[in-house]
């Protein structure tokens, strides 16, 4: 918007207050909802609201105006919900026309008028009064093609729900979504808490941190990248059903898949075990499908959000379970438990034809092989159960092969959407895990969990046999909603600042790739 169409705006507002008109009230009277005087009124018939004469207040944005001599027509928006308004000059007072003459698009006006059918059969209000609501100083993106920028769409998300139908909508399935959720957690009797986001020893999964201060203590503090230590504190406290919904931050790289803060959704059971947790992942999802979408069955849409030919996934019905030994052989040739160590495993590698990651860890190493290779193959619902000890260091051994332990994770559309376990109970097992993490971090392993005595101090007070689920709902909803970025579903998605001289000199200022 140039200087001068901006002091084009602040005079017709000056004009405004000068004709007694205040273009930002602080109040709005009594207005029906669009949509609600959509559902009343819809289908009527021009004979119907002749003979009983329906007189009605609406509120919204104007998004488009047309005129036709002395009849003119707008649409006003109002909650995502479009309805036709006319104005007709010989119906108007001199000084309300002249206000509809000043209206944009973008403006937010009161109308109220008696309801009428066109020829073309669109339910309209035919203004009477006119309310200026408030004034919009900046024009919206041009109606037909929308604002189609990414990087301007994800920075300003407020003009890309105005113009594209298909952003409104995602952010409405992903409410829905989590709203379902919660209820099917609430009807399971699981009981929603709260825990530290400030914490001072990070933990719960393997992930960089962020770091802060507090001034007042001069403690250095993390950003939490997991919930999971807190809230099995509260399964050892006697609150045998818990979860939260919120914000994990890990201070790693940005893609499709990831960004520095997403949500999570984690639950904690007593009484049962890695089987049982995923049992409840396949129900819940599906469950939440049905409740968001009306299917389980979700279809690949365009950027306007039209059903498109591709993959189709298929939410429902009884999802495949395949250890992670299994799914690296079967794409790799590779079996990674005979290959045990981290030389053993990259010979391996190297054996089969395929190039080797300078990964410091077998552990890394195995997880590299999975990511490249097994991963994106998994589209439809897969749980990959069975993982090496040393990538689960919170998770119970497993009863057949020692060497594991009793977790899944579940992948669709070719990512991970959910982690589970059998908890880890033993507090002398728990101590020589954490103290292999130690040593894992001092051979080079960024991501190693840290040593936690508080968290071990709970154990010993007791910790009944737990399942444990984490469920990524960013995710969860780009499969709902077939996106392809994790940032079309994430209102506010973190990026690289407008002005890159903005960047600091030890900021970290490489993203993935899109």
């Amino acid at each position: 918007m140039s200087e001068q169409e901006r002091d084009d705006e602040r005079e017709r507002i000056a004009s405004l207050r000068e004709k007694g008109i205040d273009p930002y009230p602080a109040r709005v009277a009594p207005y029906t909802r669009v949509a609600e005087l959509r559902a009343a009124h819809e289908g009527k018939t021009e004979a119907e609201l002749e003979e009983n004469t329906v007189s009605a207040a609406v509120a919204g944005r104007v998004m488009a105006l047309r005129s036709f001599g002395k009849l003119s027509f707008f649409k006003l928006c109002e909650d995502g919900v479009l309805i036709q308004v006319s104005a007709k000059k010989n119906e108007l007072d001199e000084d309300t026309y002249a206000l509809f003459k000043s209206l944009h698009i973008g403006d937010f006006v009161r109308v109220e008028g008696p309801l009428w059918i066109t020829r073309t059969g669109e339910l309209t209000v035919n203004a009477r009064s006119i309310t200026m609501l408030s004034k919009s100083l900046r024009p919206l993106p041009e109606k037909w093609s929308g604002l189609k920028d990414k990087e301007a769409r994800y920075r300003q998300r407020y003009l890309d729900l105005l113009s594209n139908p298909r952003s409104r909508q995602i952010a409405v399935t992903r409410s829905k979504a989590i709203s379902s959720l919660r209820r099917f957690l609430d009807e399971r009797e699981f009981l929603e808490v709260e825990t530290p986001v400030l914490q001072t020893i990070y933990g719960g999964a393997a992930a960089r941190p962020f770091t802060t201060h507090h001034n007042q203590l001069d403690q250095g503090l993390y950003l939490r990248i997991s919930d999971e230590l807190y809230l099995k504190r509260l399964v050892v406290g006697g609150m045998d059903r818990v979860y939260e919904i919120g914000h994990n931050f890990r201070n790693e790289g940005i893609s499709k898949k990831h960004n520095p803060e997403f949500t999570m959704m984690e639950c904690y059971q007593a009484f049962a075990d890695y089987r049982d947790m995923m049992d409840l992942t396949e129900a819940m999802i599906q469950f939440v499908a049905e409740s968001t979408l009306g299917t389980t069955t979700v279809v690949p849409v365009s950027e306007e959000g039209e059903e498109e030919a591709g993959v189709t996934i298929e939410l429902g019905g009884r999802w495949p379970r395949v250890s992670l030994r299994d799914s690296i052989l079967k794409e790799t040739k590779v079996d990674v438990l005979e290959a045990s160590s981290l030389e053993a495993l990259r010979k391996a590698i190297a054996e089969a034809g395929l190039p080797v990651s300078d990964a410091p860890t077998w552990g890394t190493l195995l997880d590299d092989l999975f990511s490249e290779y097994v991963e994106p193959t998994l589209i439809q619902p897969t749980f990959i159960t069975d993982y090496p000890v040393e990538l689960s260091p919170l998770a119970k051994r497993s009863v057949d092969d020692p060497r594991l332990v009793e977790r899944f994770e579940l992948f669709i559309a070719g990512m991970e959407l959910a982690n589970a376990y059998s908890e880890l109970n033993d507090p002398i097992d728990q101590r020589e895990r954490f103290e292999e993490q130690g040593r894992a971090a001092h051979e080079g392993d960024e991501e190693a969990h840290p040593m936690d005595e508080d968290y071990l101090r709970a154990l010993e007070h007791g910790l009944p046999p737990t399942g444990g689920l984490g469920v990524g709902l960013d995710r969860l909803v780009m499969v709902l909603t077939a996106s392809a970025s994790l940032r079309e579903v994430v209102l506010y998605p973190h990026m690289r600042p407008e002005n890159p001289q903005a960047l600091s000199s030890d900021s970290p200022a490489k993203e993935d790739s899109e």
